[in-house]
């Protein structure tokens, strides 16, 4: 049966697939966006904050890479920080992009994996949920 569920997810990611990743913060969150190889299209992480705001910056910001690159397909990634993610889960599906929750855990460990460095950074967050 996992292995059902393990091939459904990858098959959900295709090249029309816009993968993003969100570092979600109290007041703050943090995005990078990626096609489905991993390869980044964002220079640097997109600010934006925790209202309703900030969630339309994120949405216009989203929407202006899907049609720069010709996606179809929004996917986005986020640790389930405290109650912080809430308000950008409930908006997230209220403007049909489903969020995946990535366990912290998970991510800890793969940022360690990543470049034997645990520490937290806006940089490397969001690439590593996305991954």
């Amino acid at each position: 049966m996992k292995s059902n569920t393990q091939n459904a997810k990858i098959e959900a990611i295709t090249e029309k697939t816009l993968v993003l990743g969100i570092d979600v913060g109290s007041e703050t969150h943090y995005a990078r966006a990626f096609d489905y190889r991993g390869v980044e299209y964002s220079k640097k992480p997109f600010k934006f904050s925790n209202t309703e705001a900030g969630f339309v910056t994120f949405k216009a910001w989203v929407l202006d890479i899907k049609e720069k690159h010709g996606k179809d397909k929004v996917i986005p990634g986020m640790e389930p920080t405290g109650h912080y993610w809430f308000n950008l889960g409930k908006f997230l599906q209220d403007n049909e992009m489903k969020p995946v929750l990535v366990n912290p855990h998970h991510v800890k460990k793969s940022k360690e994996l990543d470049d034997n460095h645990p520490t937290k950074n806006d940089r490397k967050d969001p690439k590593v949920i996305a991954g």
